[in-house]
Order: structure tokens, then sequence, then C-alpha cells
């Protein structure tokens, strides 16, 4: 009886998780190998995968200037764009760790770009902003720096897909708000009492109290940067231009994939992404023992 018993609630736990297994093998698992497989065939969808071995990526590595060129440009994007969200998101942050009455008013209008900034409607305004008579070049007109030919350029147009990815900081803002309600008031009225200023506060108290809390949002963000496609993809009409200037690794794995039917090739491309931000994210890691403070462990 109590074998029963014990059997039919882990029936009962099997059935409650049944939903998140069958998707996760679905749609994660079982793809992940089935892409795996075919990143080592030629497969253009209208006929069966054709074993090639390691053709795709030798074409990838050392046959395919585009691909390189991806490559630069999406971590041009990632090494700007990550860092320059983080330090206007901990800015704002700051900011906002005041007693002001308005203070959820403001951090509700803050996020709100993080939870629309990668749609299509956004990445539309975001590109009629920077048209030739849009108000980014009619302002910059106005004081004399302008007009910027930002979809003639390639290192404009990429400062302006950067400029949107910094726009939609709110959700790195809301965590570093969190963190900095959890330092005590007292260290930074002990470092005053001690003739401390600002910036040595700063310095001295709040960014190594945050830095468990950075390390958490680079890692996220990067990860992020690296998978953007909505923005590239509006902004640029699917073409990555000008001059492939903001061709970034998922748009032109897309490309691969569904204009030019290589499937077996952008399936390639997509280990490669993987590999990649593994890599990236390992190096985080093992370096952060360097700049990471844990209070629990009394240091870095």
């Amino acid at each position: 009886m109590r074998q029963y018993s014990s059997l039919r609630r882990n029936l009962t736990g099997y059935a409650f998780i049944s939903p998140f297994i069958i998707g996760f093998l679905g749609f994660t698992l079982i793809p992940m190998f089935v892409s795996l497989y075919m990143s080592f065939t030629s497969y253009n969808l209208f006929t069966s995968p054709r074993w090639i071995g390691l053709d795709n990526y030798t074409k990838m590595f050392f046959d395919d200037p585009k691909y390189w060129n991806s490559v630069k440009v999406t971590f041009l994007y990632v090494f700007i764009g990550v860092p320059l969200r983080l330090i206007f998101a901990l800015f704002v942050a700051m900011i906002l760790n005041t007693g002001s009455r308005m203070v959820g008013t403001y951090r509700t209008l803050y996020y709100l770009p993080s939870i629309i900034g990668g749609s299509v409607a956004v990445s539309i305004m975001w590109r009629n902003l920077f048209s030739n008579e849009g108000v980014i070049n009619s302002a910059m007109t106005a004081i004399g720096i302008g007009p910027v030919s930002w979809f003639g350029d390639p290192d404009a147009a990429l400062v302006m897909l950067i400029s949107l990815s910094v726009w939609q900081f709110g959700s790195s803002m809301l965590i570093f708000l969190a963190g900095l309600k959890n330092i005590s008031p007292e260290m930074y009225e002990a470092a005053g009492v001690d003739g401390a200023n600002p910036v040595r506060k700063f310095f001295s108290i709040t960014l190594p109290l945050l830095s468990p809390i950075v390390l958490f949002n680079l890692i996220m963000q990067t990860i992020g940067a690296f998978m953007t496609f909505v923005p590239a993809y509006i902004i640029s009409k699917g073409e990555g231009g000008p001059m492939d200037g903001t061709m970034l690794y998922s748009l032109y794995l897309f490309r691969q994939a569904f204009m030019f039917n290589n499937m077996g090739y952008a399936s390639a491309m997509a280990w490669v992404m993987l590999i990649m931000i593994g890599v990236l994210t390992a190096a985080v890691f093992l370096t952060s023992k360097f700049w990471v403070f844990y209070e629990s462990e009394g240091g870095k």
C-alpha cells in the first residue's frame, strides 16, 4: 500500500511536469540534435539532406568573407552596445534610487523600452527617426553637426543599431535598482564620516557590492545581444546594409537559411554561434573571481 501511494505521488508529479518535459524535448533538445546532424549535410528544404562532412564548416571559415564580416559586425555590436547599456542602466538606477513620489512612475516609463524595444513597430519607428528627414537629422542640422547619412554609411548604420540597443536598458536598470536597495545606508554614512566624496563612495562601496549583479547583467545582456535579429532585419530591410554594415550574425544566418535555402550551412553557423557564446560566457565567469565581490566570501 505504501509503495502504491509513493508511485501515485510520483506519477502525479510527472504529470504536472510533463508539459515542460514534452516541450523541452520537442522544441529544444531534439531540434538541437537534428540541427547538429544537418550542419554536416547539404540541405535546401526541397530535397533530402546529403552528407558532406565538414564542408559547411570549411566554407564558413575559409571561403565566405561575408561570414567573417558578420562576425566582426556582431562583436562590435556586442562589445560596444552591452557596456554602454549597462553603464546607462546603472546611471539611471542610481538616479531613481531616491525617495521621490514619482519614482514608481519613472521606473515604469524607463522599463517600457525593454518590453517593446525588440518589436517590429519600434524598429520601424527607429528607422524613421534616423531617416534623411527624420527627427535626429533635423536636430543635428539645427545645431550645425548634420545631417548624417545613416543609411549610406556602414559605420553610422551600426551606431544607429547600437543606439537602439542602449535604449532598451530598462530590464538591467530594474535589476541594478534592486541591488542598490539592498546596500545599507549606514555604509555610506560611515564613509561620509571618514571624508569619502561621492566618487569614492561609488567605487569603494556601490560598485563592489553591485559586482555580482553586474556579472549577471553582463552575461544575460551579452547573450541577448548575440541573438539580436529583429532590429537589424527591419532597419536594413533584411539586406544587412549599407555595405553589410548591419549584417549581424543572426541576420546572416537567417538569410542563409530562409533566403538562400542553405539550411545545412545555417545549422553549422548556429552551432558555431552557440560555441562562441559558451566560450565568451565561460571567460567572463573565469575572470569574475578578480572583480566580483561576494560578502559571504569576505572579498573577491
